[in-house]
């Protein structure tokens, strides 16, 4: 669970540096991210404070959802197909690509990998538990 905490601590700042610090604007698929992955700071770190194993289910289900959208955001931004007929952000477009290390790794690809690094991490912490009831 503590990991699972530092996971989405780093995502939470990486997400406010790039928004409050470089001043990139979040498009609308950036924001369904962020609305999922805050969260899950302050609930894994109420589960570690009262030792509750059984939030996993809450930080699975919004890791899951977050991890689909990321996958779909990262896909406008790499997948010209994909591109043409999307149009659903409003102010700032979904496409737009402000970094891009090593010509794959972009603001949605960080996202998408936080969350299915917490994915992987709550379905251990399932197993982890289901090994202590028997």
């Amino acid at each position: 669970m503590q990991l699972i905490f530092i996971v989405s601590l780093i995502a939470t700042l990486g997400s406010l540096y790039f928004s409050e610090i470089r001043n990139y604007i979040p498009c609308e698929l950036c924001w369904y991210q962020r609305i999922l992955m805050y969260p899950l700071t302050i609930i894994t770190l109420i589960a570690i404070i009262k030792n509750d194993i059984k939030a996993n289910i809450y930080i699975l289900s919004m890791s899951v959802f977050g991890f689909l959208i990321g996958i779909y955001h990262y896909s406008l931004q790499k997948l010209p197909a994909i591109q043409d007929g999307f149009n659903a952000c409003s102010d700032n477009t979904c496409t737009v690509t402000y970094v891009n290390y090593l010509g794959f790794i972009t603001i949605p690809f960080m996202s998408l990998t936080a969350f299915f690094i917490i994915i992987i991490l709550s379905i251990l912490t399932f197993k982890k538990e289901k090994n202590y009831e028997q």
